[in-house]
């Protein structure tokens, strides 16, 4: 069983379509209509999906990378404020390049948190799929991107090198659905059967 300190923010990433959205609105009883987090019991939990849903209906005149844009900011600006208010923080992202998880670990260490990683692992076309399921599909270009920092990430992390996180725990889509709960503070952590 791996313990988060309750001053965690921990990262749930992994190619889009993986089933991340998926596995925090069973794990936090999401209903996919947020656009906000979600504070359950102690934990903010953010998806990515919220900041979609908050600028939904606009700006309709920017063109498409704005709009984007603007999402990821939203998404990152409320992590901040998730790990800046002081309890744990699960927030789902995407993107897995070292320099995102070097400003996510900048961040969690400047408002004394530590960074762990979470990494769901679907093969490409389980997440391909999985794009297509949800009707928003990743540009070939931009999917590409991602599954080259994912197999980097991975070959890292299973060579067991977590950095910048303090840890990384890989789970396969199998580990995923058997996942109960992820608990922060001193006597509780991540359970998953067999782990």
């Amino acid at each position: 069983m791996t313990i988060y300190p309750a001053r965690s923010l921990v990262i749930l990433t992994g190619l889009p379509g993986a089933g991340k959205t998926t596995l925090l609105r069973r794990l936090y009883d999401l209903d996919g209509t947020e656009s906000a987090p979600v504070t359950v019991g102690a934990v903010t939990v953010i998806d990515s999906q919220q900041s979609r849903s908050r600028w939904a209906g606009g700006p309709r005149w920017a063109p498409k990378p704005v709009r984007t844009g603007l999402v990821f900011a939203t998404h990152v600006w409320r992590i901040r404020n998730g790990v800046r208010a002081g309890g744990p923080v699960i927030a789902h992202n995407r993107g897995c390049g070292p320099v995102v998880l070097r400003a996510f670990a900048w961040l969690a260490r400047r408002h004394g948190a530590q960074l762990h990683l979470l990494l769901l692992d679907a093969p490409p076309e389980v997440a391909l799929a999985g794009q297509y399921a949800r009707g928003r599909v990743a540009a070939p270009t931009t999917f590409t991107r991602h599954q080259r920092h994912w197999r980097a990430l991975l070959v890292r992390v299973r060579a067991g090198d977590p950095t910048p996180a303090r840890s990384a725990r890989v789970l396969d889509r199998a580990d995923a659905d058997r996942l109960e709960v992820i608990r922060f503070g001193d006597h509780r952590g991540l359970a998953v059967p067999g782990g």
